[in-house]
């Protein structure tokens, strides 16, 4: 068994390992409950020992909070504008105890925020690779715990702002008088609908101000308690497109392209409707593209005769 690069994508809740073949497709990919926030008895190195285990001792690369500051090191941000290919030349080294080298992608920061991101530029450089006319000028939209809206031009990242979307709807919905205590129930498309119309509804007031209504339509009957979830889910992806319409993160004249898991997507493409956008899909797995094509970029493939 032979590989020219494995991949690690690293992040708070947990890690993905690819090894790569020689055409840079992922022959072999391992799923490790190892996030920088929960790893086992010893840390990192230890997760990393079990990602590994039995693969060939070729270059490491990763990405995402493995190179936060609580990570395994700190691997410096990089302020925007960024050109994507810059990565590449800033790559920070562990030295692995199994004698492996691990090279960290850095993270993005933009100053105008200030705001960050770790993984997602890796995922950006996947997409720009197999998507090149993206890179001349291009609006994604990375939803998820915390959504990424991020403008791309002339092939580097100018800007981006993160919407804690996902962690709000997991705190309200665990934490609160809204969620907490009420019983889960199939999907509701009719309340998720009714939760988009509230916060398209909300005026300058916001989806915020409409909170509360989840419980007083719990309440009075008109919404059933296994559909609140649903409702808070379509308020606050509905207020999330509102404050982007209105910062101008999305315009009704221009396409916004999803980056993320395709369940979430849906529901964004389904919610932009109603605000009169236009949301498309892209392709999956792209973190594990954009690691080969850092690699690339960075030399960690140069004694392959393609690369």
């Amino acid at each position: 068994m032979t590989s020219p690069l494995i991949g690690l994508d690293w992040g708070s809740t947990r890690l993905r390992a690819y090894r790569f073949d020689e055409a840079g497709e992922v022959a072999q990919a391992r799923a490790l409950p190892w996030g920088s926030r929960h790893l086992p008895e010893g840390g990192f190195a230890e997760a990393f020992g079990q990602a590994v285990e039995g693969w060939p001792r070729a270059p490491v690369l990763a990405c995402g909070m493995v190179g936060s500051r609580g990570g395994w090191r700190e691997a410096p941000y990089l302020d925007t504008p960024c050109r994507i290919d810059t990565l590449a030349g800033a790559l920070t080294s562990i030295a692995a105890p199994d004698g492996r080298t691990v090279h960290i992608v850095p993270g993005l920061r933009d100053p105008a925020g200030p705001d960050v991101m770790r993984g997602e530029e890796t995922q950006i450089v996947g997409l720009l690779a197999q998507a090149p006319a993206l890179a001349g000028d291009a609006r994604l939209l990375m939803p998820g715990t915390h959504s990424k809206w991020v403008r791309v031009r002339d092939g580097a990242v100018t800007g981006f702002t993160t919407v804690m979307t996902g962690e709000l709807f997991a705190v309200l919905r665990a934490h609160s008088i809204l969620g907490a205590g009420v019983a889960e129930g199939p999907a509701d498309d009719a309340a998720f609908v009714r939760g988009i119309a509230a916060a398209r509804d909300a005026g300058a007031a916001g989806g915020l101000s409409r909170l509360f209504s989840a419980r007083a339509l719990m309440l009075e009957g008109v919404l059933a308690p296994a559909a609140v979830a649903d409702f808070l889910s379509g308020l606050l992806i509905g207020d999330e497109l509102r404050m982007a319409l209105a910062a101008g993160w999305a315009s009704p004249d221009a396409p916004v392209y999803l980056v993320g898991e395709d369940t979430l997507c849906t529901r964004y493409r389904q919610a932009a409707e109603a605000f009169g956008l236009t949301f498309l899909a892209t392709p999956g797995a792209i973190s594990a593209y954009g690691l080969w094509h850092v690699a690339a970029a960075a030399g960690l493939l140069d004694g392959l005769s393609h690369a």
